[in-house]
């Protein structure tokens, strides 16, 4: 008896190891995949967006910019623009009163009536001695897709310049092109903040969905009536 009881535990140990060395060798497979996933969409969204990055004096120099695209990227406690957001809004403001285009399209997240980015973004602008009705709002811009679906189906916009920080311009750029925008990129970066790995990780982590965006083209959230960018801005204003 205690010969069988002993085989049989044998015989439990070795399938247990075989079903051990199996389970981490899919995991070890997909793993792999899953990482090859992520370099390869990382690979097409640097590759595609790179010669539409431009510096600032280039910018400026483009021909039939209907509008510059700031995008949001958070607030501080009093309601300012934080630091990422506000060289953002600065680049924005000095590519506009550069000649680069005639119309600013500020997006961000105005999803709660104490939470308005583009408020606190068009309010630098008018503070910058910009004329408050070439300035549009894009209150639903939630992510950079949203941003760039909604510049096009919703702003009419058709070449756009978008401005940000460089660990997010690719990602911008591809996405905004992905939709059928003649999009143009102008890094912000003043070098004031430095470099922050947790900014170009989550990049690095962020690109793959936006490449399945790109391929399935979602609707935005929200979408609503059209507000051509070379109409009435005060139409956005809310």
């Amino acid at each position: 008896m205690k010969k069988k009881e002993s085989n049989k535990t044998d015989k439990k140990a070795k399938k247990s190891r075989r079903v051990f060395k199996i389970l981490l060798k899919v995991t070890l497979i997909l793993t792999l995949i899953g990482i090859l996933f992520v370099a390869v969409c990382n690979i097409i969204v640097i590759a595609s967006a790179n010669k539409y990055i431009v510096d600032f004096d280039t910018a400026v120099e483009l021909d039939d910019i209907d509008c510059i695209i700031v995008l949001g990227a958070g607030l501080r406690a009093d309601g300012t623009p934080s630091n990422i957001l506000h060289e953002r809004v600065e680049c924005g403001a000095n590519l506009y009163l550069s000649g680069a285009s005639e119309r600013l399209l500020l997006s961000g997240d105005h999803s709660r009536k104490d939470y308005n980015e583009v408020g606190a973004m068009k309010d630098y602008m008018v503070s910058r001695g910009i004329d408050k009705n070439v300035v549009f709002t894009d209150h639903a811009g939630f992510d950079t897709y949203d941003t760039a679906y909604r510049a096009k189906e919703i702003f009419k916009a058709e070449k756009v310049l978008i401005v940000t920080q460089d660990f997010h311009i690719s990602r911008a750029v591809f996405i905004a092109r992905s939709v059928g925008l003649d999009a143009y990129g102008v890094e912000c970066d003043t070098g004031e903040l430095g470099n922050n790995i947790f900014n170009d990780l989550r990049e690095i982590a962020a690109r793959p969905k936006y490449v399945l965006d790109a391929i399935f083209k979602p609707k935005p959230k929200y979408l609503g009536e059209a507000i051509p960018i070379w109409g009435e801005a005060s139409l956005t204003d809310g």
